[in-house]
């Protein structure tokens, strides 16, 4: 049975699991920079995820089916996540990192499809892996061991997890404390690197200890400027989301409970569909006759 996101929100280890997948994710980061700040606003995260389910979802018998620009835009703009220009630019920055490549024969067709390169195919098996061991860690469960041993689910995994996360306002419209982040470039990663290394042992406190941060080195390990990254900073202390143990120095930083709990519980919107999709793709795989009547809900 999936997690739901109340339960997550509500289980006291749910922590863990986020403070697990930011170092995840930090491995990815450093694996492929350019490639993992795909991932690292939300407005990138929500195109990646539904291009990569566009392709997933591609069917012979329908030309217009697909990861092309028509479908692409529709999806998004449909949801209000990007302009038209914006996602045809997100496409020509793929293509042009070779992130994306013109499906063979199709370069001067129309529509013209996309796929995804295989470093792309490797980074998104590997963020659904991830998710899915962070689950693990809070009921012991083998879903991980599972999506390594059976890497056909991803067909089944992503785009279902794509589709809910984009439809669902919950996700697609963080929190407003939540979006000053994440709606930035490369705000995920800070946010991300602050709870990897925050002290969450400190359970009485209204504040978790973050420690020394180097903005100038920080804002140069993400390749964003140190003037973005410090104007992210100050608003994001006018509203308490953290703060400076050393005020005027400002070196030692903080992070507030309640901003770490809103996270989370925005987080955990996520993961619940994680699971669901999880959980709903292994019942197709353990009852494949019945393959006829999936739920495509």
């Amino acid at each position: 049975m999936a997690f739901t996101a109340e339960q997550l929100a509500g289980n006291c280890s749910f922590l863990m699991s986020i403070r697990f997948l930011a170092g995840q994710t930090r491995g990815m980061f450093d694996a492929g920079p350019r490639l993992a700040r795909l991932l690292a606003s939300h407005q990138r995260w929500l195109l990646t995820q539904t291009a990569y389910a566009l392709h997933l979802e591609y069917d012979q018998r329908d030309p217009t089916s697909g990861f092309t620009a028509v479908r692409l835009t529709g999806r998004i703009t449909a949801h209000k996540v990007a302009s038209r220009n914006t996602v045809l630019a997100f496409i020509e920055e793929l293509y042009t990192y070779r992130f994306i490549t013109h499906t063979p024969g199709d370069e001067r067709r129309r529509p013209r499809h996309f796929e995804p390169a295989n470093v792309s195919h490797q980074a998104m098996f590997g963020w659904i892996h991830a998710n899915l061991a962070a689950l693990d860690l809070l009921d012991s469960g083998e879903r991980a061991a599972f999506f390594q041993a059976n890497p056909a689910l991803m067909k089944l995994v992503q785009p279902r997890i794509a589709r809910h996360c984009l439809e669902d306002a919950a996700w697609r419209e963080p929190p407003e404390r939540v979006a000053q982040f994440l709606w930035t470039e490369a705000g995920g990663l800070v946010v991300d690197n602050f709870i990897s290394r925050m002290d969450a042992e400190n359970t009485e406190s209204d504040r978790f200890l973050v420690g020394r941060v180097e903005t100038r080195a920080l804002a140069a390990d993400f390749m964003m400027s140190r003037t973005h990254l410090q104007r992210l900073l100050a608003k994001a202390a006018q509203r308490g989301c953290v703060g400076w143990l050393d005020e005027p120095r400002k070196t030692r930083l903080w992070i507030s409970r309640d901003f770490v709990e809103e996270y989370c519980a925005w987080q955990a919107v996520k993961f619940a569909y994680v699971d669901e999709a999880f959980e709903w793709a292994k019942a197709q795989i353990d009852a494949p006759t019945e393959g006829s009547q999936h739920d495509r809900s």
